[in-house]
């Protein structure tokens, strides 16, 4: 390895459209034109193997010295060789391009770099001919970012006090090209020689385990370490850490296969909080290879945090990293919710060692591939796995499935501003905003439903045959519908006459979902599908004359027949039967339950004697009816009335029996409904009625599970106990608050006590106290928040510390969220803007922040971080005014003519619609709301 660059300056032309280009007329000249013009690399060459050398200095300038050599196929021919390059400099002297079967040399005549597009390109004076294998080497230098993106730096600050440098990577999706100069395209795979130069006093990690590591000539105290080949892999797969992180060692097995060998490495101070990862991740990787029937092909997985970190984690093959709050876990400190979303988000990470690493999407438009497989596998992993442990065998993941990843999907989906699963990008901004609800939840939602109509033994067939027949390769949609219909023909489940892509592209290449109508006549039942959106204006059209119709699996149970555990569907609506009859039901005083165990993605819609025979029921005997069938009762039921679609006097007429309700699922599906009602009635008179109505039904469950907490009781207990005191606290029920005071108190009073507050109370105990206090108690939560080791007791401080009541606080904390060197890490800054403007207090502080300071956030943030769209929501979530709504036309415009709203463009589109529509909610339900309220008790008017 060259450790040493030519320092230079260079200004390089600008290439700004394919006129630039020459002007040639080989075959392959138009689609290589138009690619480049696009931001997508031409289909002139592909990649096959990178040897790739880097020296990340930790202390210093921060720069990466690195050298490349990347050995290619010509396509199509071509005298150019385009890479995808960002914040690198290039030693224009050492670029090289050598035909490697003869070993004779293209003369680089040229070399430009276009910013906007993020290519370079080095031009030569001979056209390259097709089936011919050449290579490019170059040294270049980078620069370690504090961007969270690329190979970039992060800090912790040790027990000693002394702030210690880790360099780690987040390539995905389209920032490898700030490491090193490459094909940075999903479906360009490529094996990997990589070379990492590191001080000796610390380690490095990559996908493959090291081979060697050997002494840096002329650098003391510098060594190099070499890894093994890797397999055919994207570049956004690609992973390194340099540390001086501890760990603890695992082994994953099974009686067929050779052990992976499992290290989980963090900083040395919270290796005591790796127990739950140690535990899940060897028998999480063992099912999904017995699911699969497919092993994980590589010999070790190497598990890591990160202080900073742009996602929850990155499946980087064989070198996974995480977030710590998303890793790490302290059973006192940490709450039961954060212990399960660590399942999820580890099984998650581990089924993409499949969905994505062997197979990968062939290109961003198709993401769902990967990440919808990845969430819906991670929770089917996480539901066995947990069953094998006696103590935590009531995790209820698959009911959990509805309220964490349905109906978050349904929601965003109903608007207009949504988008196809399945939709094209180019730029890397578009790239980022498909990391979204629609291609994790709603991804995770349809296969699903998959899983339910093709039955789970054909599922698991094509998705066997779909990995192991693409393995190593990209893959389309088209390839997994192909594998899919294949085994659901073999095994008798489809008939020759449907195929799965006839039934999934209805789902994949147009957004949004159908209600079904179901309306009684005696015995018979009419189906209607329509379009299902918020919007009134679309909602009267006619469905078939707009083309949104869709291939419905239809289940259903009776009052007189429960089966609540059969999902497979009785019946099909196809995109041409807009309706269909069922005969042969109970008369219709019997009730009917349509989507058993809302297995479809698509709400119910009932006629109004039977939606009164179902809060009959659920009044009389409500276990009767499937819990995760109360979840999609309720929640379909307000969706509906927020559609105009059913009357809220119906949708609150069926919340009076969760006084009884002790089911976890079913209370959040319906606490976020009510939430939405507190929301829109948050700065109007009638909001005490509203507010003491809710907190009526919250406190039987609150009395139920009590404010002490009790660690040893179940997952599912401890998170309605979660629920509960959040809920009770935040509305005000006097012994909740009364609970959160002293103990807060008593928090204040010791800071050197860590057991007072455990974690499933905390935030509730914290919030409570800091909204009564002054400044005095912020600073001492912001020192805990400083001492504190436990990442989700950090995470938990960040959130609570914006329920203060004193402005000025407030406006400091926003400031610290966007300010280097707070005490904020980048990675929490969506966290802070958040608790801040979910405040009522500091709801407008943090809207005219977002306004006065929306260049200086996407300076600091960059302009693909996830957290804009994240800040935008939280900003907007109450907007219901039509003087907010042109607030937030004004900005849009603004920051559009400018080019500046980054991956936050889509977020804004829905924040303004999500206003239209809450201004014509407030119109057309305040009233009837109130008034419902008030013939129940409950009103604002003091006598």
């Amino acid at each position: 390895m060259k450790t040493l660059l030519v320092y230079y300056t260079l200004l390089w032309p600008f290439v700004g459209s394919s006129a630039n280009l020459q002007n040639t007329t080989h075959d392959g000249q138009n689609q290589e034109e138009s690619s480049v013009a696009s931001g997508r690399l031409p289909p002139s060459l592909e990649p096959l193997h990178y040897t790739l050398h880097l020296q990340p200095f930790l202390t210093g300038n921060l720069s990466i010295h690195g050298s490349l050599h990347i050995h290619f196929r010509v396509l199509h021919v071509t005298d150019k060789v385009v890479l995808n390059m960002a914040d690198i400099i290039t030693n224009n002297n050492t670029v090289k391009v050598t035909r490697k079967e003869e070993g004779v040399g293209a003369e680089v005549v040229r070399q430009t770099y276009n910013p906007l597009l993020q290519l370079y390109t080095a031009h030569l004076n001979t056209h390259l001919s097709p089936n011919t294998t050449w290579s490019l080497s170059m040294d270049f230098q980078g620069f370690l970012n504090d961007k969270l993106v690329g190979f970039y730096r992060s800090t912790y600050t040790d027990d000693q006090g002394s702030t210690r440098v880790v360099a780690g990577t987040q390539f995905s999706p389209s920032d490898a090209r700030r490491a090193f100069p490459c094909f940075d395209e999903p479906a360009l795979k490529a094996t990997f020689d990589i070379h990492l130069a590191r001080p000796q006093h610390l380690t490095s990690l990559s996908n493959m385990p090291l081979l060697h590591s050997t002494s840096i000539k002329d650098q003391p105290g510098w060594v190099l370490d070499t890894f093994a080949t890797t397999l055919p892999m994207s570049t956004y797969l690609v992973g390194f850490l340099v540390c001086d992180y501890s760990h603890q060692t695992v082994t994953a097995s099974n009686s067929t296969h050779n052990h992976t060998l499992i290290k989980v490495w963090t900083r040395a101070e919270a290796l005591n909080q790796t127990s739950l990862a140690t535990r899940l991740t060897p028998s999480l990787l063992s099912f999904l290879e017995r699911y699969f029937e497919l092993f994980y092909p590589l010999p070790k997985l190497d598990v890591a945090t990160m202080s900073d970190f742009k996602f929850g984690a990155m499946e980087n093959w064989g070198l996974i990293l995480y977030k710590e709050s998303r890793l790490l876990h302290d059973p006192k400190k940490s709450s039961a919710k954060s212990k399960l979303r660590t399942g999820t988000i580890i099984a998650h990470e581990l089924a993409h060692q499949w969905f994505g690493n062997l197979v990968t999407p062939a290109w961003w438009s198709e993401l769902w591939l990967k990440e919808g497989f990845a969430t819906y596998m991670g929770f089917v992993a996480l539901n066995d796995t947990e069953s094998t442990w006696e103590t935590e065998s009531t995790w209820e993941v698959m009911e959990q499935f509805l309220t964490l990843e349905l109906h978050p999907a349904l929601a965003l989906d109903s608007l207009l501003s949504s988008h196809p699963i399945n939709v094209e990008v180019t730029n890397p901004d578009d790239v980022s905003q498909m990391f979204d609800t629609i291609s994790y939840k709603k991804g995770s939602s349809i296969i699903r439903m998959m899983q339910n109509f093709l039955t789970e033994k054909t599922f698991r067939k094509g998705l066997k045959n779909y990995l192991n027949t693409l393995k190593y390769k990209s893959a389309t949609q088209e390839d997994l519908w192909k594998h899919l219909t294949d085994a659901a023909r073999e095994d008798g489940v489809m008939g020759v006459e449907m195929s799965v892509k006839e039934v999934m592209d209805t789902w994949t290449l147009q957004m949004g979902y159908p209600v079904i109508s179901v309306f009684r006549n005696g015995s018979t039942a009419t189906l209607t599908q329509n379009w299902f959106t918020l919007d009134d204006e679309v909602k009267k059209l006619n469905m078939t004359e707009e083309g949104q119709t869709w291939w419905i699996p239809i289940s259903y149970t009776t009052q007189t027949q429960l089966n609540f555990s059969q999902t497979h569907p009785q019946r099909w609506m196809s995109p041409a039967t807009h309706t269909i009859q069922m005969t042969g039901l109970p008369n219709e005083n019997q009730w009917i339950v349509v989507n058993v165990q809302q297995t479809g993605f698509y709400r119910v819609n009932y006629d109004a004697n039977n939606w009164d025979l179902l809060r009959t029921q659920l009044e009389s005997s409500h276990t009767t009816i499937h819990s995760t069938n109360r979840a999609q009762i309720l929640n379909d039921a307000f969706s509906l009335a927020r559609a105009g679609l059913l009357n809220y006097t119906t949708a609150l007429g069926l919340t009076t029996y969760m006084v009884r309700e002790e089911g976890l699922v079913p209370w959040n599906a319906v606490l976020p409904n009510l939430r939405y009602l507190l929301d829109m009635f948050g700065r109007s008179s009638s909001f005490g009625a509203l507010r003491d109505y809710v907190r009526q039904l919250v406190v039987q469950m609150y009395d139920s599970v009590g404010f002490i907490d009790d660690l040893t009781s179940p997952l599912v207990t401890q998170l309605k106990r979660v629920v509960a005191v959040d809920q009770a606290c935040s509305l005000a029920h006097p012994p909740c608050v009364h609970e959160a005071s002293a103990v807060f108190e008593a928090w204040i009073a010791d800071p050197h006590n860590t057991s007072i507050v455990t974690g499933n109370t905390a935030k509730s105990v914290l919030c409570t106290g800091l909204s009564a206090g002054v400044e005095g108690e912020w600073d001492s939560a912001w020192q805990r928040y400083r001492n504190s080791n436990v990442a989700t007791e950090k995470v938990i401080i960040l959130n609570s510390l914006g329920c203060t009541k004193v402005v000025w606080l407030l406006a400091r904390y926003l400031e610290m969220a966007f300010t280097p060197d707070s005490g904020v890490r980048k990675q929490d800054a969506s966290t802070v803007f958040t608790s801040v403007a979910r405040n009522p207090i500091g709801r407008d502080l943090a809207w005219n922040f977002v306004q006065e300071k929306w260049t200086h956030i996407l300076q600091y943030l960059g302009p693909g971080s996830s957290h804009l769209s994240r800040i935008v929501k939280a900003a907007t979530k109450t907007f219901n005014t039509p003087l907010l709504f042109k607030e937030l036309e004004r900005f849009q415009s603004q920051h559009t003519t400018t080019g500046h709203l980054g991956s936050a463009t889509r977020a804004v589109q829905q924040a303004l619609e999500s206003t239209r529509l809450n201004v014509k909610w407030m119109r057309h339900n305040y009233h009837t709301i109130v008034d419902w309220l008030a013939g129940h008790g409950f009103t604002s008017t003091i006598n």
